[in-house]
């Protein structure tokens, strides 16, 4: 992450006895050190020394004055080790935070671990003692723990005994300080995975960005932004994808119209919803608008279409206006992770193959559950990881779009679980259409290959052809081997009349 974000200079606030500080400099940042206790920056120091003859430059300080006992701005904070729940009074969290975010340069980050105390809180202490903090010979548990105390219990080989007292942060609670601070993006990683499918991790990790965006793109987004509003992208998707639809189909046979089975999967979803002429839709990632203006026409309901691309919001304009649909969809630039609607504000969420292009999905549910009314319902698809998808194997499709995880169903219904949805329907909320998926990219990919022939080559670049083709074959190898996922997602938020 520090070096895909450009990082030079890194302080490590919570050095220790230096091993976070030691590896820093290994991998070649400009690292300064700072630590509330002296005797452990003078450990540090030696073990800098012995450990690839490194001189560490260590400096003493309290977190609640950091300004003022270090000097400088950096491009990244890292404070590691579980050490910010040694902090137990908010106050002091708060002002902890505030130096961190005022001591990082205007676009820099902040990195901050913590044991994952939710679980320890609601369903007991377990390990899977896949990453090892404290070493083979050391035996870690909890002697107490409770909402302002967590007392653990180290014993070790010579049947020494220590303890520490921190105090147990929820995940959300220190999110939620983060951002109250000033931070503007914060993505949360389990055991150093973003989705981390069916498994509690045992420690989170934040990673917090303090750059102002006012637009309110930035990462993930951004990137997605700035990819379809490319006149290349622009052209492809109305050329090859039919120009109202720009999501997988629901195939009934392999050769059939990409733009037929792409609506057939916009009628299957809409027939599931009961929509009437009362019904107010939110459509996020909505690209040309085909699904808004089917909804509109066929079930008269009124249709907010919100959508990162300037140049798709524009073509959905027009299309929306030739087919006299400007008073029932209202076409807004925006986006998911910042949806700019009051709460409780939608009868129904809609949407296809869109969230995977945020870096931040935990924060994508949350607005989601923001604006919807209860008694509303979320529907949506979203190409995934398959659950238990081996690390690393869908890497050639990650660096094709730009991404560094990808969602799965078991992350989709943990997370919405945890924000109060249930299924609409019956079963668990999810109708899972994988094979669907290669028949989808490998249908895109012959039709390329067609208009290719036909001389679409004359209006898109010869290299964003190219690529095109080889991620779609990602996407077709993903999908026969099994690491992908797809299908369509109904829950619902209970209450309403």
């Amino acid at each position: 992450m520090l070096r895909k974000r450009g990082v030079k200079s890194v302080l490590d606030v919570a050095t220790g006895t230096g091993f976070h500080s030691v590896r820093l400099l290994e991998a070649g940042f400009e690292t300064v050190s700072a630590d509330g206790s002296a005797d452990m920056l003078s450990m540090a120091f030696e073990n800098g020394k012995a450990h690839g003859e490194h001189i560490l430059r260590v400096v003493q300080a309290d977190w609640r004055w950091l300004n003022r006992d270090v000097h400088g701005e950096y491009d990244a904070i890292v404070c590691l080790g579980n050490s910010f729940t040694h902090l137990f009074e908010e106050g002091d969290r708060r002002k902890a935070l505030a130096e961190f975010y005022a001591m990082l340069k205007h676009d820099g980050i902040l990195i901050l671990d913590q044991r994952n105390y939710d679980v320890m809180l609601d369903k007991g202490y377990s390990s899977k003692h896949t990453f090892y903090y404290c070493g083979e010979d050391v035996a870690v548990e909890p002697e107490h723990v409770d909402e302002g105390l967590c007392r653990m219990r180290y014993k070790f080989a010579d049947n020494s005994v220590y303890h520490l007292n921190m105090y147990p942060l929820r995940k959300d609670y220190t999110r939620r300080l983060m951002t109250e601070v000033g931070f503007q993006n914060i993505e949360t990683y389990g055991d150093f995975q973003h989705t981390y499918r069916d498994e509690q991790p045992d420690f989170f990790i934040h990673l917090a960005e303090k750059e102002y965006r006012p637009e309110g793109y930035g990462g993930a987004v951004g990137t997605a932004r700035d990819y379809y509003n490319s006149s290349d992208a622009d052209t492809f998707y109305q050329s090859v994808w039919g120009g109202e639809d720009i999501h997988v189909g629901l195939y009934e046979g392999p050769d059939e119209p990409i733009a037929d089975a792409s609506r057939r999967t916009v009628a299957r979803m809409a027939a599931r919803l009961g929509l009437t002429r009362e019904s107010l839709v939110l459509d996020l990632g909505s690209g040309f608008g085909g699904s808004a203006r089917y909804l509109a026409e066929n079930h008269g309901c009124r249709v907010l279409a919100l959508n990162l691309s300037e140049v798709e919001n524009q073509r959905n304009r027009e299309l929306t206006a030739e087919r006299g649909l400007t008073s029932r969809v209202e076409v807004r630039d925006g986006s998911f992770e910042a949806i700019p609607f009051p709460d409780n504000h939608v009868d129904v969420i809609w949407s296809q193959d869109s969230f995977l292009h945020s870096g931040n999905r935990v924060k994508v549910l949350e607005e989601i559950a923001r604006v919807l009314k209860p008694g509303g319902q979320l529907i949506f698809t979203d190409p995934m990881a398959a659950d238990g998808c081996p690390d690393g194997v869908l890497q050639p499709i990650l660096d094709r779009i730009h991404l560094d995880d990808m969602g799965s169903p078991a992350f989709y219904k943990e997370e919405l679980a945890r924000l109060g949805f249930v299924p609409a329907d019956s079963g668990d909320g999810f109708s899972e259409h994988t094979a669907q998926l290669p028949t989808h990219y490998g249908r895109v990919l012959a039709e390329t290959e067609r208009q290719e022939n036909e001389g679409l080559g004359d209006r898109v670049s010869s290299d964003y052809l190219a690529q095109m083709k080889k991620g779609l074959r990602h996407w077709v190898d993903g999908g026969r081997a099994g690491h992908l996922a797809w299908g369509i997602f109904h829950f619902a938020l209970p209450g309403g009349r």
